[in-house]
């Protein structure tokens, strides 16, 4: 299946009277890596909650190739592929098996009736999911905890199966939420790796909102840079990292004072 190309053109999102995101633009080119960075408040999670379909813009629209995003409800964007994490742990309820084969809700042909009934091509079709879920939680690093309470594990633990959930819908791009935050220093090293082994693997495009610059400065392609609602920067790690507009959104300075 071929990588899409997802393009944000012009979104406004207003919230009584306040703009949060103010006609901001990027594409995530296919199968690359792109970091959306900015201080707190600067837009990025009202970004993800656009692209995820949790929050419709004022203005704007999101294109994942020809699809139309923009109006479209969360379960349908994830169809057409696109998953999310969250920058909290969703749940920590039930087996990490059945937080994997939640994710696979969106694969599931064989109805509720058949399902309830235990129909055959209902218990071959979740056979083939949950088969696919420990896939899914052995590429993750996980597969050893596939029978074991969610709420018995390392925060670290947690924090993978929660990106495994979103693995597990098959998506075609990727949004991460943070997904290193709160994690120590081995277990940021071991998330990079994994993500970057993941895109390669899985085929995949990843959106990534993260505050660690350590680690967006090494796996990222591109770099969006927001600040109040607007996109102040756009480029290579290399290029947003020497931005005069950057260095005075983060550290209140211009390049030639930091230098």
């Amino acid at each position: 299946m071929t990588v899409p190309e997802l393009s944000v053109r012009d979104v406004t999102v207003r919230f009584d009277g306040l703009t949060a995101l103010d006609g901001v633009s990027f594409t995530l080119a296919p199968g690359t890596v792109h970091a959306l960075i900015g201080p707190n408040g600067a837009g990025k999670s009202t970004c993800f909650n656009v692209l995820s379909g949790l929050t419709r813009p004022a203005a704007g629209t999101v294109r994942l190739d020809d699809a139309d995003l923009t109006r479209l409800a969360p379960h349908r964007i994830a169809t057409l592929g696109v998953a999310r994490t969250f920058q909290n742990i969703v749940t920590t309820e039930g087996t990490v098996a059945d937080n994997l084969m939640l994710g696979r809700h969106v694969h599931s042909r064989a109805g509720f009736t058949a399902s309830a009934l235990r129909l055959p091509r209902a218990v071959r079709e979740q056979r083939e999911h949950r088969a696919r879920a420990r896939e899914i939680a052995e590429l993750t690093g996980i597969a050893q905890h596939f029978h074991h309470p969610v709420a018995l594990l390392s925060y670290g633990d947690r924090k993978r199966v929660e990106l495994a959930r979103a693995l597990c819908l098959e998506p075609r791009v990727l949004l991460l939420d943070e997904p290193v935050a709160g994690m120590n220093a081995a277990e940021r090293a071991r998330t990079a790796e994994l993500i970057r082994h993941i895109r390669t693997e899985l085929a995949l495009s990843v959106l990534l909102v993260e505050h660690d610059m350590g680690l967006v400065m090494r796996l990222a392609d591109q770099v969006t840079v927001l600040d109040f609602g607007r996109r102040i920067a756009h480029g290579t790690p290399d290029e947003v990292r020497r931005d005069p507009a950057v260095l005075r959104a983060y550290l209140g300075t211009s390049g030639k004072d930091a230098a």
